[in-house]
């Protein structure tokens, strides 16, 4: 693939996007992130790809938007008059998509909608966009020269990127309101006591850390099995009663087990490592696609 701003690296079924403006700390544009959306589409779409590694080129993860663009920084359009009908009738109008919808948060959706894991490996500063698209991740390492701020108070806008509904998930609220509030920017070990961040590492450790808990994740697990677990915990868990989980889990066993569950089961009873022969690009079950649809157009249900 051919992105200018960010590097696309398959090795051993671990994919690793780089953010790969270096010279600008890898500040944001949107041609980022519309390379990034691209990425998680592809990273989704193939069987190559098991899990996938988020990680800067150079001193910083992601320093944030990049403030020196002419116009409106974040590349939208000012004559518009966006209203809340827009945002739900509208919502995939090219207009919408690309003159007022927030680039962040469109990264972060197809972050979220990716069929693979994610590992986040901050190896530098993650400022703004830079910390807020990490949210979507499943696990954040972060290296002893981490630094992270949710700084948008500094600036006059509004946290964005999806992060209203992850941070708070992810440290409660009480901590998110106090990192959002103070937009302070604090190191490895305060996102560590936080919640933020699984773990701390030495900078020239942080990928190895990161590629070792991949393999841990991915290695002798049925890539379908992976995909349904992955939206399960994301979607069941913002549901308001344990039943909506049931329906969902009930379809999740059951298509699992008359395929890869089969596989897994004899391997067990054989005492052999597993051969799961499923793939998502041909084998999520049926019910997959129409139960992430409802999500994404609760209206047309």
């Amino acid at each position: 693939m051919d992105f200018k701003t960010i590097r696309y690296e398959l090795a051993d079924g671990i994919l690793t996007i780089t953010l790969n403006r270096p010279e600008q700390m890898n500040a944001f544009t949107p041609q980022m992130a519309a390379e990034l959306i691209d990425a998680f589409n592809a990273a989704s779409a193939d069987d190559a790809v098991q899990a996938v590694i988020v990680t800067g080129a150079g001193k910083a993860f992601c320093a944030g938007m990049d403030l020196s663009a002419v116009g409106n920084v974040f590349g939208l359009d000012e004559q518009l008059r966006p209203t809340l009908a827009d945002m739900h009738d509208k919502l995939q109008d090219p207009t919408i998509v690309h003159r007022v919808r927030d680039t962040g948060g469109r990264v972060t959706l197809a972050i979220f909608d990716c069929s693979k894991p994610i590992i986040g490996a901050i190896n530098g500063a993650a400022v703004g966009i830079g910390a807020t698209m990490t949210l979507a991740m499943d696990i954040r390492l972060a290296s002893e020269k981490a630094r992270v701020g949710f700084v948008f108070g500094k600036i006059g806008i509004v946290p964005e990127a999806c992060s209203s509904w992850f941070l708070p998930r992810i440290v409660g609220l009480q901590q998110a309101l106090e990192w959002v509030y103070t937009a302070d920017i604090f190191d490895a070990e305060e996102a560590k006591r936080g919640g933020l961040v699984k773990a701390v590492y030495p900078a020239e450790r942080l990928l190895e850390e990161a590629r070792l808990l991949a393999r841990r994740i991915v290695d002798n697990r049925s890539p379908v099995a992976i995909a349904l677990t992955r939206q399960m915990m994301y979607r069941n868990a913002a549901q308001p009663h344990p039943l909506e989980a049931h329906r969902i889990d009930s379809l999740g066993v059951f298509y699992t087990s008359v395929k890869d569950g089969k596989e897994g089961v004899r391997a067990f009873l054989e005492k052999r490592p597993p051969n799961f022969k499923s793939r998502v690009s041909t084998d999520l079950p049926p019910f997959y696609a129409e139960w992430l649809d409802a999500y994404r157009n609760p209206g047309d249900k």
